[in-house]
């Protein structure tokens, strides 16, 4: 009974998909993506400034440097050292209480406190610069687990593969921006202030907008139709009838080995995505020899390639799913694969290379950072096949675990040498990462799953809707609100 009724739901989810092609949700969509495109920018930058900050000739004399700093590997990870605090909470409260006016809050403290950080940095010093980015750190533990919330509520099943790479994809076309952007302005006699001020003042006109514009779920929303309404509540699988929050069974997710296997996977994305993330201008500055504006432009070039490649690949693999060509395990076993042994492979490849051509370093580049677009339709997009009515939870969870490793990944450089200009310490960078990769990418294939698992309702909803299939009760309920109780195997 339990497949018919997951098979009728199905069938019923392709007729009922709403004639326009674009509706409410997908606003929603380029909101949330807009809200991680900006606050990428904020967090990326550091990354390209931090050079031209501690450089010995500024393009102007007026504008401050600190050549004397010599832990910006320190630097640039205590962005995380508050990120991995706040998210598992971060999780709860956007499911007791929403996660829209958290999102506000996270934009507008955000960008505050990078407007904040030249003054810092000439008053503090680096230390001064550390504690904005632990603020902003702490903040912006809020962004993740909140915006999978909102895309939990607005997604259908069919479409989550698209949703994913265009939400979850605009923090690569953040970076890709923001590197020749920060670049140029820090490069001209403007200098590296102005570009933190640029940054944090469109952070907070855009609080504003998302502030007007967002809305939770869509229930809450004004304007959406009923047809689209229905389409995307009968086909998530998240508990829109329940008059307060699921509660988390802690100590079920927390034994679940498919959870354990997105947290692996996790573990090798932040790993390697930050460590090529913080690096990459460094590695070509100091092994390149590339001047500030060349550096940043090229370090761009992998971003772009990984946005352009997950909108391309996300709506294939929702339809690839839809005509059963392949079951949701299988894609998400199969895009994530993907996302971790191409890379590992490049970034192999990259370590024992000798002709340092800048055409094949970059091409390395895009390949190890490219192919990562493709989390989005594995491990990423993984969580709300489990357990939708937990998604900021989970998101939160799994993200402050994985988060230590982009702490690890940037000062694992500074531990395994100081010398920036030596290729055996990068090379030695570069085979950890892809060991990294490979290892947690094989322990993901043998352990995921896409079921929605039975902890996803709350348990008298699921002897309910058990006693109902046991004797062969299709209730009204059940019709309209689809909660997928019965383990749907896709």
């Amino acid at each position: 009974m339990a497949d018919v009724a997951a098979d009728t739901a199905r069938d019923s989810e392709t007729v009922l998909k709403p004639k326009q092609l674009i509706g409410v949700r997908h606003y929603q969509f380029v909101l949330m993506s807009t809200t991680l495109f900006i606050s990428f920018g904020i967090r990326t930058s550091l990354s390209v400034a931090i050079i031209s900050m501690t450089e010995e000739t500024p393009p102007d004399p007026s504008i401050p440097t600190y050549p004397e700093w010599d832990n910006t590997d320190t630097i640039l990870s205590s962005f995380f050292w508050g990120y991995i605090l706040t998210q598992v909470g971060a999780g709860q409260l956007s499911e007791y209480f929403g996660p829209k006016w958290f999102l506000v809050m996270t934009m507008v403290i955000a960008s505050a406190f990078h407007i904040a950080v030249p003054g810092m940095a000439a008053t503090l010093g680096s230390t001064g610069v550390m504690i904005c980015r632990i603020i902003q750190g702490l903040n912006q533990g809020f962004l993740f687990p909140c915006i999978h919330n909102m895309i939990s509520k607005w997604s259908p099943l069919y479409e989550r593969s698209m949703i994913s790479n265009l939400v979850y994809g605009s923090p690569n076309l953040g970076i890709a921006v923001c590197m020749p952007v920060m670049g140029a302005i820090c490069a001209s006699k403007a200098g590296w202030p102005v570009a933190f001020y640029v940054y944090g003042g469109l952070g907070l006109v855009w609080a504003v907008v998302f502030a007007i514009f967002a809305e939770n779920s869509p229930s809450l929303h004004k304007s959406i139709s009923e047809e689209e309404k229905y389409y995307i509540e009968s086909s998530n699988s998240v508990t829109h009838h329940a008059t307060k929050k699921v509660p988390t069974p802690w100590t079920t997710i927390l034994t679940s080995l498919p959870v354990w296997a997105i947290v692996v996977a996790g573990c090798a994305n932040c790993w390697g995505g930050h460590t090529l993330l913080t690096e990459i201008p460094s590695y070509m500055s100091n092994i390149m020899n590339f001047d500030l504006n060349d550096n940043s432009q090229l370090s761009a070039l992998p971003y772009f390639v990984q946005y352009f490649f997950g909108i391309v690949t996300g709506p294939l693999v929702d339809r690839m799913i839809e005509k059963k060509t392949f079951s949701v395990t299988s894609s998400r076993k199969i895009c994530n694969s993907l996302a971790s042994f191409l890379p590992g492979a490049a970034l192999i490849y990259l370590a024992f290379l000798e002709d340092f051509n800048p055409t094949l370093v970059t091409v390395l580049f895009v390949i190890a950072v490219g192919a990562s677009a493709l989390i989005q339709s594995g491990y990423l997009i993984n969580m709300l096949d489990l357990a939708p009515n937990h998604a900021g939870t989970l998101l939160g969870m799994i993200n402050s675990i994985n988060n230590v490793f982009s702490i690890l990944g940037p000062l694992s450089v500074g531990l395994l040498g100081s010398d920036k200009k030596d290729p055996i310490l990068w090379r030695t960078v570069f085979l950890l990462a892809a060991g990294i990769y490979i290892g947690c990418g094989l322990f993901y294939v043998l352990f995921t799953s896409a079921e929605v698992q039975s902890w996803n309702e709350p348990i008298d909803r699921k002897n309910k809707v058990q006693k109902e299939i046991s004797n062969g009760v299709q209730t009204e309920d059940r019709t309209n609100t689809k909660s997928s109780n019965c383990q749907m195997s896709y």
